[in-house]
């Protein structure tokens, strides 16, 4: 990724993290564009150059790191078993790094409240939703490749794709439903795939 691209997405990032931010603490019909703007340092002019609505702002975090969860599946190594690979493509996604860490700490029950009252937002959630069919289609392409499946014509790629996002989407409803920490979601996460790659035995 050259210069322009990486400070692109920088900015990107920064107004969506403003706007889960915001939203989260404030209520999303108690954030404005301009607020989201002003806390990410640029215009409101730059935010709609990225975004159309809040609601695309919040769910980009969740699209970035489930198409990320594609791109860095094609990166693992070809002979590691596929479920191995797709354990630790999602983990890099989805273990806390710098991007996350260097975000201000709110209270942990506060900020799951905000949260859950965000992703309960109808805009929001069509967001989600939209951003999920995005990954899993990238996610069953990453998959058909490594397996020499064809994603348009194979059931097994798209199997895998889905199961890797409802995987994820019952993880998050956990963690909004439980709470927990920042190493919830990436421990659960391998919980959840574990169980699928065991081919979810009855308990």
């Amino acid at each position: 990724m050259g210069l322009r691209e990486t400070k692109k997405q920088a900015t990107r990032t920064a107004l969506s993290w403003a706007a889960v931010r915001l939203i989260a603490a404030r209520g999303y019909d108690k954030v404005l564009v301009e607020d989201i703007a002003a806390a990410a340092g640029v215009s409101p002019r730059t935010f709609n150059n990225y975004f159309s609505s809040k609601a695309e702002a919040v769910a980009a975090r969740h699209h970035d790191r489930c198409l990320g969860v594609a791109a860095s599946l094609r990166e693992r190594p070809a002979g590691e078993p596929l479920w191995d690979a797709i354990t630790e493509a999602v983990l890099a996604r989805f273990t806390p790094g710098p991007e996350v860490t260097s975000q201000p700490q709110p209270d942990p029950d506060d900020w799951v409240a905000g949260v859950r009252l965000m992703v309960a937002e109808p805009a929001v959630r069509a967001e989600i939703l939209r951003a999920g069919a995005d990954a899993e289609r990238a996610i069953g392409a990453a998959v058909a490749d490594r397996t020499g499946l064809d994603v348009d014509e194979d059931l097994y790629p798209k199997l895998v794709a889905a199961a890797v996002m409802a995987a994820n989407n019952v993880v998050v409803l956990q963690f909004l439903t439980t709470g927990g920490s920042r190493e919830t979601v990436p421990a659960l996460l391998a919980e959840a795939l574990r169980q699928i790659r065991a081919g979810l035995p009855q308990p």
